[in-house]
């Protein structure tokens, strides 16, 4: 797959970068013809800071406690933080000492925070980060988490979103569907590729992708 690679460059800015790879691919909830590869920007300390200096900008304003951080984002959560809290004089979260956590996955797929780390969420404004956004269920899933701890959703963010907002909160993303314009989600039973019995080339997820 790596001799398809496309670099693509953030709109937001020229320093950011992904890899995106055109095919037909499935994902626990739908088929796509891109997999949209942020394995550097969660991975290096750099690129990762760069990321979350730009996304931090969409909240300078908004006040956060704690940053819930899914489909390893917890570099970019933790740099977004540091970013919120030395952000200026005119930053509401200046000074603030903001949480990182990541939920744990039960055997029944349901997030869930343990007894230790359910202060560091209850009762507090959260920023939710993920990766990638296509259908918008992992977000929806994770907003019943955050409410089930009693925690107040002030805010979601992305690498990568294919929709603008889920529940009605806007999602700030690094890449969007600008960045991709013939970028397609289809359900299972109506894959334009399946229909045409185009083999699938990679499951893929927030680990990355294992091919076919």
């Amino acid at each position: 797959m790596n001799t398809r690679a496309i670099e693509l460059h953030s709109e937001k800015s020229n320093r950011i970068e992904i890899k995106i790879y055109p095919g037909h691919f499935s994902t626990s909830h739908s088929h796509v013809n891109y997999y949209v590869d942020m394995t550097e920007l969660k991975s290096y300390s750099k690129k990762a800071q760069r990321s979350a200096e730009e996304l931090a900008k969409y909240y300078s304003s908004t006040p956060i406690d704690c940053i819930i951080c899914l489909e390893g984002t917890r570099i970019v959560g933790a740099y977004t933080a540091e970013a919120l809290m030395h952000a200026g004089v005119a930053s509401i979260n200046r000074d603030a000492d903001i949480a990182i956590v990541t939920p744990e996955i039960n055997m029944n797929n349901q997030m869930m925070f343990r007894d230790n780390l359910q202060p560091l969420l209850w009762n507090k404004r959260v920023l939710l980060m993920v990766a990638s956004v296509t259908t918008g269920k992992t977000i929806a899933r994770a907003s019943k988490c955050i409410q089930y701890y009693n925690g107040q959703l002030a805010g979601i963010c992305a690498l990568f979103s294919a929709v603008d907002e889920v529940e009605g909160m806007p999602i700030h993303s690094l890449f969007t569907l600008k960045d991709i314009p013939d970028y397609r989600i289809y359900s299972p039973h109506e894959c334009e590729y399946c229909k045409e019995n185009k083999k699938i080339d990679a499951m893929v997820n927030s680990y990355g992708y294992t091919k076919f």
